[in-house]
């Protein structure tokens, strides 16, 4: 018998705080409690290290559906097309005019919060219509 298992999507980045305050706002995610003995995650900062103070930040879904989000502070910055990346289900149950336009609308939010629209893919016989976006720090990710 197999068991379920949780998962969490990391995220190497520059920033871990910035990234992920982001994609709470993207997807209705919040910053979990500081841990315990800690009033705030700032407090929690900066009893670390000094090389490990901003080094990593996390971000759930208020119902616990969804997976944990976990962005890591990594020297290198991106340079290739991710292997994996996040659709965002802006336009499920949606189609023609009224899917594009529903998919639109949420880029347009988006870009105001920092993201970049790569592409806007129209339906064709196979498929239906997505947008292809970067987050604030390049990650590729998908309004579908």
């Amino acid at each position: 018998m197999s068991s379920i298992r949780q998962v969490q999507i990391t995220f190497d980045c520059a920033n871990p705080e910035r990234v992920a305050r982001f994609w709470c706002e993207v997807l209705g995610y919040v910053v979990p409690p500081p841990p315990e003995g800690f009033a705030t995650w700032d407090d929690f900062d900066r009893a670390l290290p000094p090389e490990q103070q901003g080094s990593a930040f996390a971000c759930v879904d208020p119902s616990g559906a969804g997976p944990r989000l976990f962005f890591q502070r990594v020297p290198e910055g991106k340079v290739v097309k991710n292997r994996v990346h996040l659709d965002v289900r802006a336009g499920t149950g949606l189609v023609g005019e009224e899917r594009l336009a529903t998919l639109q609308a949420e880029c347009d939010r988006l870009v105001a919060l920092g993201a970049t629209c790569e592409r806007v893919m129209v339906a064709d016989e196979y498929n239906e219509s997505c947008i292809v976006m970067r987050d604030i720090e390049g990650n590729e990710f998908c309004l579908d």
